[in-house]
């Protein structure tokens, strides 16, 4: 039986489900729709979608081969997702989160923390190639150091976001800034010398933003008793030390030496443990007594007190109820709604993509380009369209390089052109797409949700519509024959991708 090609009924039939059941799921539970509904949503999706394909003469065997394809793309980040949970719980009880914390409210101005948030995440991604780790480290102890200033840990997950995603896009070890010039066929340093015209003005806007919110925020009254009770709790149930912070460095450094985000992550989580039982005794000891509150610490509790910080995370009880509710966090089990989401995600985006949905859309598009300024519009279209139905930021950059390569060339336009609005789109959008890895990621790491936190992602927002603009006005577009010199300058230096 031959396969009939998806018809524009079947694309609406489609389409009016993903619309209706993800926007009920989400309108319905608003904040708590990605513990549960969202998922259950997107399996449905996948059903209407294998409906269809069966109508069409697809075979289930040949769909569920493409689930499980897709899927299998997910392991990577699954246990990287789960390591993290394992990581943050290790900080929490090694003291470096808290250590990050204390030097947080005692250094930075409440005044400028937004902008100075912003900065330091970009500086630290712009150094490790990571947003994700940026966010898990620097950004966890940021979050912490909000709540100490009484400030909106919406606006400060916003500002981290800004700033991780800036230096992640802008950094020669960012795997997303190799992925992209290598699939539009240009060269790394051309690429991210072509996107500072797009991505400088655009974090520039963002940190004066940043700043302006700054200075016409008032603090609370009676911020100050409140911190210096936050850092007094620290300090009393704490050994507060610089070498605390050490785990977080070695992590850091082990980012910068491209050391596989797995091994580095689980490596940072040991180092941890370690600093743990060599300087947090007492926190240890205090922990294990709510893990076991009847049982003796003996030496076989004290390792099931250490394991149950990584398994379901950390928890500490303080007579300051903020401290309890900031430190008491992280664990592999905490990630489990993550793993969820990024599975059922996939099994959708394996749906669609072999019933040929996701390439229907793609080839409609086409109809909408006249111009420069409506090839790359449609690209970014693409590429946030991909996000949302694959929930990959890998795939809204290598589906929509693939289809719009030979368009470039035939407009006489650089590769560098697509390269950019590749990024400038499709890596740039997936922290504010709820049920995509990256947004997950975020919400479950820094513990603000996306869509709490989506209104504050001004770089997010500004580079995209700064690079669209430069499209219709002819802005730094280069043309195909200027770039040609350049990229051959740098084809043998630029670094393979590899997926996280």
């Amino acid at each position: 039986m031959n396969n009939k090609p998806l018809s524009l009924t079947d694309t609406l039939i489609i389409s009016f489900a993903l619309l209706a059941l993800l926007g009920g799921a989400i309108s319905l539970f608003g904040g708590d729709a990605l513990t549960g509904p969202t998922q259950v949503a997107m399996l449905l999706i996948g059903f209407i979608g294998s409906m269809v394909g069966l109508k069409n003469g697809i075979g289930w065997e040949a769909i569920e081969q493409r689930i499980v394809e897709c899927t299998s793309r997910t392991v990577g980040p699954n246990l990287i997702f789960l390591s993290i949970g394992s990581l943050i719980g290790a900080l929490m009880l090694s003291g470096a989160v808290p250590t990050l914390l204390y030097a947080g409210l005692s250094i930075l101005s409440p005044t400028f923390f937004y902008p100075l948030c912003c900065l330091i995440c970009a500086l630290v991604a712009l150094s490790i190639g990571s947003s994700w780790t940026t966010a898990a480290t620097i950004g966890v102890g940021l979050i912490g150091v909000s709540y100490g200033f009484s400030l909106s840990p919406a606006i400060t997950a916003g500002a981290i976001i800004s700033g991780a995603y800036f230096g992640d896009k802008m950094s020669p070890l960012s795997e997303t800034t190799n992925l992209a010039p290598a699939v539009a066929g240009s060269s790394l340093f051309p690429h991210i010398h072509h996107m500072i015209w797009v991505s400088g003005p655009s974090f520039i806007s963002c940190l004066v933003i940043f700043t302006g919110i700054g200075l016409s925020s008032s603090l609370e009254a009676g911020s100050q008793e409140q911190i210096s009770s936050f850092l007094a709790t620290l300090d009393h149930h704490y050994n507060i030390a610089w070498y605390n912070l050490l785990p977080i460095i070695l992590l850091l450094a082990m980012a910068i030496m491209k050391v596989p985000a797995f091994l580095a992550i689980v490596g940072g989580t040991m180092i941890a443990i370690v600093f743990a039982i060599l300087f947090q005794n007492d926190v240890i000891l205090t922990f294990a007594h709510i893990v076991q509150p009847e049982a003796s610490v003996n030496l076989l509790n004290f390792c099931k007190t250490l394991l149950a910080a990584l398994v379901n995370g950390f928890e500490i009880h303080t007579e300051n109820q903020a401290v309890n509710e900031l430190l008491s966090r992280g664990g592999m089990a905490s990630m489990i709604n993550m793993v969820w989401l990024v599975l059922c995600s996939m099994m959708m985006t394996g749906v669609l993509e072999k019933v040929g949905y996701i390439q229907k859309i793609m080839n409609l598009l086409v109809i909408f380009i006249s111009s420069t300024g409506s090839l790359i519009a449609t690209t970014m279209a693409t590429c946030l369209s991909v996000n949302v139905l694959t929930g990959d930021q890998y795939l809204s950059i290598v589906l929509p390089g693939q289809m719009w390569k030979e368009e470039y060339k035939k407009r006489k336009l650089a590769a560098i052109n697509l390269s950019r609005t590749l990024e400038d789109s499709g890596t740039i959008t997936s922290p504010l797409i709820p049920w995509n890895a990256c947004g997950v990621f975020m919400a479950s790491t820094l513990g603000v949700g996306t869509l709490a936190y989506l209104p504050f992602c001004f770089f997010n927002f500004i580079n995209p519509l700064i690079a669209l603009s430069y499209g219709f006005l002819n802005i730094k577009i280069a043309p195909l024959e200027e770039s040609n010199a350049a990229d051959n300058e740098e084809i043998t230096n630029s670094p393979v991708p590899k997926h996280a």
